[in-house]
This record gives C-alpha cells, sequence and structure tokens, in this order.
C-alpha cells in the first residue's frame, strides 16, 4: 500500500475521494459521524447513486483497503493525513457556514499526538486555511506538529469517479515542503498536471472555477433569450461559439439554469467573500439573477403554450439536477415543480434514479411514474427537465397517441424539434 489516509466525511465528496484513494492502492478510514450511513458502508450499501462507486466501495471493502469509522479520534490516530471532506451549506447572507469544519478541527487538536497533515477538501471561504493553521498552533498538544494545505476538488456529480481517478489538474496549496511531498505521495499513482500554491490561493481557485463555469451557463441563458426574440437558433450559436478552443463546448447548453448542491452555494459564497474584501462583484451577481429568472420563463412558456397549467396533468421528466445522479439538493427541477404546484398543476413525473428521493419530499403530491409511458399518459404538456440519456430516444408517434395534449416543453434543448412535430406534437425549447 502507498499510505494510510482519513477522510472525514463520507457524503458525495468524502465517500468518493476515500473509495477511489483505496482504489489506488491507499489504506483509507472513512469516517461519519452518521452511524446509520457507516453501517450501510460497511456491508456495501452506497447511500446515494454515483456511477461506478458502489462496485468501488465494495471491491476496496473486500480488499481491506477501505474501512469506516464513526469518530474524529479514529480518524486522527489512524493516519498523519487527515482530509476533511465536511458539508459547507451557505448562510442566508450567501457566506459559507464553516460550523462543521471548526467542529472537526477542534476534534483533531484535541486527540493529535504527533504529526498531523490537515487537507481541506470541502469548499471553504478563502483564508480558512490559515485560520485552521493559527487555531491548531495555539490549542494543540506540545507534542503536536500540524500542517495544513487545500487540495481543494472539482468531482462532476455523474462523473465523480472519473474525475477523481483521471483529474484535469491536482492543485494543492500549502505553507512547508512537508505537506506538499506528503500530498505528492498520496497522489503520485495520478497523472495530471499539477499547481502548487499558497493556500489562500487554492482556496480562490476553486471558487472562482466554479463561479466560472456557472457564469459560462447563465451567459448562455441570456443569449438563448435573446435568440427568441431576433428569430436565431442558441444551439447553433452555442455550437459555433464552443469551436472556438478559446470558448469551449461545455457548460455551453441553454436550459432551466444551474442548480445542485456547488454552482448556486459557491456563487453566492463567492459574492459575499469579494463584499468582505472591498469589492461588489457584479457580474456573479447577474450571473445569479439570469439563473433565477430562467426558472419564471420556464413558468410563462408554459403558461403560454397551455393558455394556464391550473387543472392541467404536466409529465415531468426528470428531477435531479443533473443526470446520472439522485441528488435533488437545489435541483433546478424542484424549484419548477415548485411553481407549477402553487398555480394548480397535476404533476405526474418520472426520473431513472431519483424518485425514492422525490417522495421523501412530496410524498402524494404528485404521481410518480415508472417509465416514459406512464408519465405521458393523458398528460396535457410533457416536460423535460433532466436529460437522461434513456429520454433521448422516444417514439414519438406512441407518446402522440397517450398523450391527452400536444405541448412538448424541452427544458434543456435535448430533442429534435423537427421529430417531434412530424408527430403532431407542439414543440417548445429555449432560445430555438
Amino acid at each position: 500500500m502507498t499510505m494510510r489516509v482519513s477522510v472525514i466525511g463520507a457524503g458525495h465528496v468524502g465517500l468518493v475521494t476515500g473509495a477511489c484513494l483505496a482504489e489506488l492502492d491507499n489504506a483509507v478510514l472513512c469516517v461519519d459521524i452518521d452511524e446509520a450511513k457507516i453501517a450501510d458502508l460497511q456491508n456495501g450499501i452506497v447511500p446515494y447513486f454515483e456511477p461506478y462507486l458502489e462496485d468501488l466501495v465494495t471491491k476496496n471493502i473486500a480488499s481491506g483497503n477501505l474501512q469506516f469509522g464513526t469518530t474524529v479520534a479514529e480518524a486522527t490516530s489512524w493516519s498523519e493525513v487527515v482530509m476533511i471532506c465536511a458539508g459547507t451549506p451557505s448562510n442566508e447572507d450567501g457566506s459559507t457556514d464553516v460550523s462543521a469544519i471548526e467542529s472537526i478541527v477542534e476534534d483533531i487538536a484535541t486527540h493529535a499526538t504527533g504529526y498531523c497533515l490537515i487537507v481541506e477538501k470541502s469548499t471553504v471561504p478563502v483564508g480558512m486555511g490559515i485560520k485552521i493553521q493559527q487555531y491548531l498552533d495555539g490549542n494543540g498538544k506540545n507534542t503536536t506538529i500540524f500542517d495544513v494545505a487545500s487540495a481543494p476538488e472539482f468531482l462532476r456529480e455523474g462523473g465523480a469517479v472519473q474525475d477523481t481517478l483521471n483529474p484535469s489538474r491536482i492543485v494543492v496549496g500549502a505553507s512547508t515542503d512537508r505537506a506538499i511531498e506528503k500530498l505528492k505521495a498520496l497522489f503520485v499513482a495520478i497523472e495530471a498536471p499539477w499547481v502548487i500554491t499558497d493556500i489562500n490561493t487554492a482556496e480562490m481557485i476553486k471558487h472562482a472555477s466554479n463561479s466560472f463555469l456557472a457564469m459560462k451557463i447563465s451567459f448562455i441563458n441570456a443569449v438563448a433569450n435573446i435568440c427568441e426574440r431576433v428569430g436565431a437558433d442558441v444551439t447553433s450559436v452555442s455550437h459555433a461559439m464552443g469551436l472556438d478552443t478559446r470558448i469551449g463546448q461545455q457548460f455551453l447548453e441553454a436550459g432551466i439554469g444551474y442548480g445542485g448542491p456547488c454552482f448556486p452555494k459557491d456563487v453566492a459564497a463567492f459574492i459575499h467573500i469579494a463584499k468582505i474584501a472591498g469589492y461588489e462583484f457584479d457580474l456573479m451577481k447577474a450571473v445569479e439573477q439570469v439563473n433565477v429568472t430562467q426558472r419564471d420563463i420556464v413558468i410563462d412558456k408554459l403558461e403560454q403554450g397551455l393558455g394556464t397549467v391550473k387543472g392541467k396533468i404536466l409529465g415531468i421528466l426528470g428531477l435531479a439536477f443533473k443526470p446520472d445522479t439522485d441528488d435533488l439538493r437545489q435541483s433546478p427541477s424542484l424549484e419548477i415543480l415548485d411553481k407549477l404546484l402553487e398555480l394548480g398543476a397535476i404533476i405526474r413525473a418520472y426520473d431513472p434514479k431519483a424518485g425514492d428521493a422525490a417522495k421523501m419530499i412530496y410524498g402524494d403530491r404528485i404521481i410518480y411514474s415508472e417509465t416514459v409511458q406512464q408519465t405521458a399518459h393523458g398528460a396535457d404538456a410533457l416536460i423535460l427537465l433532466t436529460k437522461w440519456d434513456e429520454f433521448k430516444e422516444l417514439n414519438w408517434t406512441e407518446i402522440r397517441q397517450v398523450m391527452k395534449g400536444s405541448l412538448v416543453f424541452d427544458g434543456r434543448n435535448f430533442w429534435n424539434p423537427d421529430d417531434i412535430r412530424k408527430s403532431d406534437l407542439t414543440y417548445i425549447g429555449i432560445g430555438r
């Protein structure tokens, strides 16, 4: 085995990080305070859907490379390298709630007895790493030497395993050569460009990266709204733009806006970080506003297409914030669904992976389907909100036969409008 490492937090980031480090032949202890979750993980039961993750967890439990625990004390005694992957949700003012990280750091200071390298994987405000270092230096035992480093994650849900094992870059911020060498040894099996910098800069890189991607999404959605007014097709516009290598194709797809556990939180945090530093980040404020408005545009299109959504049966395809995950956190699909319910619509919804999670939120307020055909049956409109692969190639003639109405709303510009119109259906997309 290459190294021993502890990972605190067995959520979407921590579990993927731990399982992938174990796959690279490291000995990993993954710790979480949720005892029920840990009990499931010890039996190979992964609490959420992520492609390839369950197989990776099962394989590395069997090999002995991956173990689980429930206390920071275990994590601290297990390894000199402790990665913090705790949640950092948004406060109402956009700032980041770092209370979980502060609690973990306090526990580490209490239990560490020798050298300990603490690695931030969670997205934190710029300056957090330095604050952690100062706290540990003042509150650790006399026998303890602490290093703190920032090694931000750049994982996409639905592709997190691939992104961990084959990253576009490895960013490390640290103040000592000792910490850098430890992390180089830990990631020795991964081939990727390294960016080695100070802690503040590493923390800033994460915020700047995610906020830039969110900006691309809001930009193309704003362009889509202009395209509708001037008679242009945003799909051709974005395709041509993306062929320019200075711009690129990724995150340049018009739709219902960004969501999920990262972009909304990170954009808000970046605006707050800038404000505290004395800069009004008007650009990112506009990115936020465009994103919020995009949900309203969807509702307006449906109201215009149907006359009213009140009393209408609406078939919703896709609830997760993106395909290949069951994550509903800040999903734009749910924001739209909530508004439709408020307006009196009857919702029948289908998601290949997120249906059970949706039931925990909506109970009997909506109807749950198990196929596209069930979702379309008797519907006044069929609405695509998440572009799962299984939604791509549909038999539109059959769908027309089972629908009550004829409106098809493509919130992701995922379908070919001509194929839909040939089946005597009315197609509405975004910016086309």
